[in-house]
C-alpha cells in the first residue's frame, strides 16, 4: 500500500515537474538601427514578458542586425523553427511572400486611421497564406510609420526625383520611382546612410523617426513630407511553437501581442510628428535629435500622384506579381481590402 502511494505521489510530483518547465523563446527583433520602437517598446516588451504577461516563460531576444541574419530572410527563419517568434520586416520579407504587401501599396495608406481600417481587413488572408507557406501564424501588425523621402540633392517636387537613384524598402515602392523615372535601389537599413554621404544613392525613403535615429540627416538636404506607405511590420509565429502551447497560454500571449501592437501604433503616430519637427530644427523636439533639413512643401499635383498610383501602378502590378505565387491574391484583396475603397 505505503508502495503504491509512494508511486503515485512520485509520478504526480514528476507530471506537475513537467508542466512547470518554461516555454523557451527565440525571438528575433526589429533592427537596433531602426530606431525608438525597437528601443522603447519592442525590446523591453520580450525581456519583461514573463513578469506582464503570466506566461511561465524565459525569452532570448536578439535584433536582427545583431545576429547577423538577413532582415529579408524573417518568414524563412520562421519557417525552419531557428527562432519561435520573429518581428517581421513587412517590406523586406515581401520579397519571399508578396501577399504581404498587400497591406501596403503605395498609395492605399496616406493616413494612421486609413492604415488601421486596411490592416485590419486583409489580417486574416495574410495570416492564413503564412499558416500555409511557411508555417508561421500571424499575431499582430503595426506601422513604423509614414514613409516619406529625403535627398542629398535639393528637389522641389517629386518631378526631381527624375534620373536620380532612390533606397526604395520594397518591390511597391520600387515600382513606384521608376513610374517617375527614377531608379530604386533595394538596400539594407544599416548601409543607407553611408550610401547618400558617399553618393551611391541620392535620395532614400524611410520614417522620420528611423531616419533621425540612423542620422540620415547628416547626409542629405531636404525631405519631402509625402506620405507614400506607412511600412507595416508585425510579430509572427512558429505554428509547432503555437500548438505545443496550452490554450490558456495562447491566449495570454496573444492578449500580450494585441496591448503590444495598440501601444506601437499610437506610438509611431507620436514619433512621427515629433521627428518631423526635430529633422527640420523645430520644437518641440523630444524624442530625437535635432537637424535642419529643408521640407519641401507638398503640392497638390504630387499628393495626386501618389493617390492615383494605387489604381494606375501600384496595384496592377503587385497583382501580376503576386497572382504568379499565390492565384487568389489579386481577389483575396478586392474582396476584403478593396471592398472597403
Amino acid at each position: 500500500m505505503f508502495r503504491r502511494l509512494w508511486c503515485a505521489a512520485a509520478a504526480a510530483f514528476a507530471l506537475g515537474a513537467v508542466h512547470a518547465q518554461p516555454l523557451n523563446l527565440k525571438v528575433l527583433g526589429q533592427p537596433v538601427g531602426s530606431g525608438l520602437i525597437q528601443k522603447n517598446k519592442e525590446q523591453p516588451f520580450f525581456e519583461k514578458l514573463a513578469a506582464t504577461s503570466g506566461l511561465n516563460v524565459n525569452v532570448q531576444y536578439v535584433p536582427v542586425d545583431v545576429s547577423g541574419i538577413p532582415d529579408t530572410d524573417g518568414l524563412r527563419v520562421l519557417r525552419s523553427g531557428l527562432f519561435n517568434i520573429v518581428s517581421i520586416r513587412g517590406p523586406q520579407v515581401s520579397r519571399d511572400e508578396p501577399t504581404i504587401l498587400g497591406f501596403d501599396l503605395v498609395g492605399l495608406n496616406p493616413s494612421f486611421e486609413a492604415g488601421r481600417k486596411n490592416t485590419a481587413a486583409y489580417f486574416a488572408t495574410v495570416d492564413k497564406r503564412l499558416q500555409a507557406q511557411f508555417n508561421t501564424k500571424l499575431l499582430g501588425v503595426w506601422p513604423a510609420g509614414p514613409q516619406v523621402i529625403f535627398c542629398k540633392p535639393r528637389i522641389k517636387g517629386l518631378a526631381d526625383l527624375k534620373g536620380l537613384k532612390i533606397r526604395v524598402g520594397d518591390q511597391n515602392s520600387a515600382n513606384f520611382v521608376a513610374g517617375l523615372g527614377a531608379t530604386g535601389v533595394p538596400m539594407p537599413f544599416g548601409e543607407v546612410q553611408q550610401s547618400l554621404a558617399r553618393g551611391v544613392v541620392d535620395c532614400a525613403i524611410t520614417g522620420p523617426a528611423s531616419a533621425n535615429s540612423g542620422g540620415w540627416p547628416e547626409a542629405t538636404t531636404t525631405v519631402m513630407p509625402l506620405a507614400l506607405q506607412l511600412a507595416i511590420n508585425g510579430y509572427a509565429i512558429n505554428l509547432n511553437t503555437w500548438r505545443q502551447m496550452s490554450a490558456a497560454d495562447q491566449a495570454k500571449l496573444q492578449a500580450a501581442i494585441d496591448t503590444l501592437v495598440k501601444d506601437i501604433w499610437a506610438y509611431s503616430a507620436e514619433l512621427y510628428e515629433d521627428a518631423m519637427r526635430c529633422n527640420v530644427g523645430a520644437t518641440p523636439c523630444t524624442l530625437g535629435k535635432p537637424y535642419k533639413l529643408e521640407t519641401v512643401p507638398v503640392i497638390a499635383a504630387d499628393l495626386a500622384t501618389v493617390k492615383n498610383a494605387l489604381n494606375e501602378r501600384s496595384l496592377p502590378v503587385w497583382a501580376r506579381q503576386c497572382n504568379a505565387v499565390n492565384p487568389t491574391c489579386e481577389a483575396d484583396w478586392k474582396a476584403t481590402v478593396g471592398a472597403g475603397l
